[in-house]
Order: structure tokens, then sequence, then C-alpha cells
């Protein structure tokens, strides 16, 4: 089925972002990337209080490769 869009206003995309309207079967990314962030690490906002006591990151990781992005095209 088509898709009905209106106006729409584009700021800003990242150079690894997808912007697409209408119809898609599949969007494939062409970058994969892991982040390692302790408790409250992306929190955003105006008057947070985060209380994280006690915060432990553990980044051992010892496989070879998490997700492939061969075949993307």
């Amino acid at each position: 089925m088509p898709a009905f869009v209106g106006v729409v206003k584009l700021n800003s995309i990242g150079s690894s972002g997808v912007f697409h309207i209408g119809d898609v079967f599949a969007i494939s990314p062409y970058s994969v990337a892991k982040t390692f962030a302790g408790a409250g690490s992306f929190n955003t906002g105006n008057g947070l209080s985060i209380y994280n006591y006690y915060s432990n990151t553990n980044t051992n990781d010892a496989d070879f490769m998490d997700d492939s992005v061969v075949g993307n095209a």
C-alpha cells in the first residue's frame, strides 16, 4: 500500500543515518558499532538527579565479530 506523507522538515542527518519516506522492504546498515557505558551515561535533560551508588561496566569482549554488514548494498 502506498504511503501518503505530508510536509517533512529534515534539519540534519548523520553520516551513518538513514532517511526514508515511503514503502520499504528492508533498510540495512552500512556500519556497526559497539558502545560500552556505565549506568546513567546517556541521560539527557534539564535538572536530572541520578543516584548510581555503584556502577561497573565490564568491557571484556572476547568474541571475534558481533554483527556483519557483508552483503548490504
